[in-house]
């Protein structure tokens, strides 16, 4: 199995290949820039520079695997349409993971405790979230002020990690809400140290969707993007009658 990943709902681009028993820690290859709000113009080098890092074609892949965020709009479609269109023409089928359960599978992995909150920036002062317990995910993702998520983390006892917690940190810390960008420092149980993920890697994108197709993991999701708002472009409505 050769799984190229790529997650795009985040600032991050991110792209990865990961062999079948390659952990996501070292993968056969991977990439991240920030894409500066070019997902679409940047993603297809960045997958043509992780296949000639890694010394394979897109005939090599078995399977294609894309974050389905939460995310903004233009990046999900951007790499939810390219994971679709480089599966389509390579004959394979593609995969969605939560962006969300990447980022917190990583930070498990890091040395941060299995019960926590995992944030990232959903613009607009707001943040997405997401609660675990045990490494799983507990109901949808959400979008809030993150006061909601400072009381939720109070509330449950609960650290949060990730980049709307990096953001937001002050004011997380302000309301009460204990925020966990680095292990080590903090006193993690397993003694490993280091700065803790803000932004899903394509390398766990992969690994979840290995999982999941293997029968270990819960199953891949449908490669469709996952929204919790509405675009900010609408649909207008009827012209307003003017005059008598």
């Amino acid at each position: 199995m050769l799984i190229l990943a790529l997650d795009t709902s985040t600032s991050v681009l991110s792209v990865a290949l990961l062999g079948e028993h390659e952990p996501p820690s070292a993968p056969r290859a991977a990439r991240a820039v920030h894409e500066g709000n070019r997902p679409a113009e940047l993603l297809a080098p960045t997958i043509k520079a992780v296949l000639a890092d890694a010394g394979v074609g897109p005939a090599d892949l078995t399977a294609v695997a894309a974050g389905v965020g939460p995310g903004p709009f233009t990046g999900l479609r951007a790499g939810l349409v390219t994971a679709r269109a480089l599966a389509h023409v390579v004959g394979v089928r593609v995969h969605g993971v939560c962006g969300l359960d990447a980022l917190a599978a990583e930070a498990v992995a890091a040395g941060a405790p299995e019960d926590l909150l995992v944030a990232t920036d959903a613009r607009r002062r707001e943040v997405y979230w997401a609660r675990y317990r045990g490494g799983r995910r507990l109901g949808d993702p959400q979008v809030s002020d993150p006061a909601l998520l400072a009381g939720a983390a109070v509330e449950h006892g609960l650290p949060v990690v990730g980049g709307g917690a990096a953001l937001y940190a002050d004011r997380l810390r302000t309301l009460g809400a204990t925020v966990l960008l680095e292990v080590g420092a903090s006193g993690a149980a397993d003694g490993s140290e280091g700065l803790l993920p803000v932004a899903p890697a394509a390398a766990w994108v992969a690994s979840l969707a290995r999982d999941g197709l293997a029968g270990s993991g819960p199953q891949p999701l449908p490669p469709e993007p996952l929204y919790l708002r509405r675009p900010d472009v609408q649909e207008p409505g009827s012209p307003k009658r003017v005059g008598g």
